[in-house]
């Protein structure tokens, strides 16, 4: 299989399912029940929803960049909430029609463990607020190495 590197310079070829399987042996069981059964944690009690420190913000299953500090922003919603992403590529989307509604789900590229919602009601300059869960992800200050978990 060819290798997919994004814009970002990562390796985002999709995993295998053994691959996917055994890295969630290494994951919690909120962060196994988020990234891997689509759930959601409750508002206001994850761990990242309030940092403020810069560094990035990845994906828990496989280490792959999702989010910056940069984009980060308080929504008031009770997750972490992003107004773009790290690399465009890194995510993939899709139509969730759970709960009696209808919302994109957002996944990460290379794994596909589920991050969270984006909506149309963030600040510029996209406009978007990508809701995720602290569950999902891993948090490395600035200037700290990223380890891949591929």
């Amino acid at each position: 299989m060819e290798r997919k590197i994004s814009k970002s310079g990562y390796d985002i070829t999709p995993i295998s399912v053994q691959e996917r399987e055994r890295l969630a042996k290494n994951l919690d069981k909120e962060s196994y029940r988020v990234l891997i059964n689509h759930g959601t944690e409750p508002p206001f009690c994850g761990s990242l929803t309030y940092n403020k420190e810069e560094g990035i913000y990845a994906c828990k299953l496989c280490g792959l960049p999702l989010f910056s500090s940069e984009a980060k922003f308080d929504s008031g919603t009770g997750w972490a909430s992003f107004f773009a992403p790290f690399d465009e590529e890194h995510l993939k989307y899709y139509k969730d029609f759970s709960y009696g509604m209808v919302r994109i789900e957002i996944r990460c590229a290379r794994c596909d463990g589920h991050q969270g919602h984006v909506f149309p009601d963030g600040p510029p300059p996209t406009g978007l607020r990508y809701c995720i869960n602290s569950a999902s992800l891993d948090f490395f200050p600035k200037g700290v190495e990223i380890p891949q978990k591929i």
